[in-house]
């Protein structure tokens, strides 16, 4: 049965892949990356439950036990995936799994080394919610990308399509016809922190 909040709103999950061992920034974890004087996933964790997510879980993988140590994670789910070398589709599986069973409406997913996408955008696509069929991904001038948010009815076969580096791609292609997008371009910049000159991003 799904749960809702004590205002009677579905219960949205804020799922955040943080697993990345930042290759291309030398090896760099990107949740242990500083931002505004503290770990980048205490950012990522905080523009979740600011956006109107409950409950958050995390996955970490490179370098799992410093980020535990490291970032204040309090209150968060956090998932281990001792398989974060093979790409962003074995987090968004590990996620996805951990959230089976609780209930939640819907899981949000958003990506550790986006730190321009902030609370408003969060809340934009959480507020396209509709069902537990839904699907709902931020757009920049009209082009599809993060945060997404995947209805529960569909988290099983995104699981089974989720492999190597393109997360979700392949299924949000598939059913491409079935995705609200939401214009958050006004609100938010969706760059990723990937590489070492895209540090001038961090503060």
């Amino acid at each position: 049965m799904a749960r809702t909040r004590d205002d009677g709103v579905p219960e949205i999950a804020g799922l955040l892949l943080a697993a990345g061992g930042g290759r291309r920034l030398g090896g760099r974890p990107k949740a242990l990356l500083e931002h505004r004087g503290r770990p980048l996933v205490e950012h990522a964790v905080r523009v979740l439950r600011e956006g109107g997510c409950g409950p958050v879980h995390v996955v970490l993988g490179a370098a799992a036990g410093e980020v535990r140590a490291r970032a204040d994670l309090s209150g968060c789910v956090l998932v281990d995936n001792p398989r974060w070398d093979e790409g962003m589709g074995s987090s968004l599986r590990a996620g996805l799994a951990s959230l089976a069973g609780t209930g939640t409406s819907a899981a949000l997913v958003s990506l550790v080394d986006q730190p321009g996408i902030g609370a408003a955008a969060v809340g934009r696509v959480v507020a396209a919610y509709r069902s537990p069929s839904s699907l709902v991904a931020a757009a920049y001038d009209g082009r599809r990308g993060h945060p997404v948010l995947f209805g529960a009815e569909r988290w099983a076969d995104i699981r089974t399509t989720a492999v190597g580096d393109r997360g979700a791609r392949a299924y949000l292609k598939q059913h491409e016809d079935a995705v609200t997008l939401v214009e958050c371009g006004d609100v938010a910049a969706a760059y990723d922190i990937d590489t070492a000159e895209d540090l001038i991003h961090l503060e």
